[in-house]
């Protein structure tokens, strides 16, 4: 079975939007094992320097990176990766599966985004728009798009 977990920073406060994760986690349940990690984010003021921001980044970052396995096929969401479709997903989930890849680790970074050591710790960098989605927002999103490729790889109609 796959094992998906999503290493995410900050907690989900929106009750709607732990209601949705709720459902398609599981929804999920049933095809991969799923594992959500929370790790802290820092304290963020409105007015940062440079250095600040890249304290901030660090410091989540290490977070991020003790939440990772080794074996662990990470894929870093960050609006500067490759934009990829629904079945374009469903491929690299299963190329993942085949090339014996069972353990993989979808990375979403604080407001500021991720350090210099979760970039390069990344195997693939993944865009889901130009756009800019807020980070509660975005678990969902992805949860979603999980699920769609799950059933796209099931050959069931959900992804139409």
């Amino acid at each position: 079975m796959l094992r998906i977990k999503i290493v995410a920073v900050g907690k989900v406060r929106e009750k709607y939007l732990q209601e949705g994760i709720r459902e398609y986690g599981k929804r999920l349940r049933p095809h991969v094992s799923l594992e959500i990690i929370e790790v802290p984010d820092e304290p963020c003021p409105e007015s940062l320097t440079p250095a600040d921001a890249d304290k901030v980044r660090q410091r989540e970052g290490e977070r991020i990176l003790r939440s990772l396995n080794p074996h662990d096929y990470a894929v870093l969401l960050d609006i500067r990766g490759r934009e990829i479709d629904s079945p374009g997903l469903a491929v690299c989930l299963e190329d993942a599966a085949v090339a014996g890849k069972s353990s993989i680790a979808f990375i979403i970074g604080g407001s500021l985004g991720v350090s210099i050591a979760v970039r390069g710790r990344a195997d693939f960098c993944w865009s889901f728009s130009p756009l800019t989605f807020p980070h509660q927002l975005m678990r969902l999103m992805l949860l979603e798009q999980i699920y769609r490729a799950v059933k796209i790889n099931r050959g069931e109609p959900y992804h139409k």
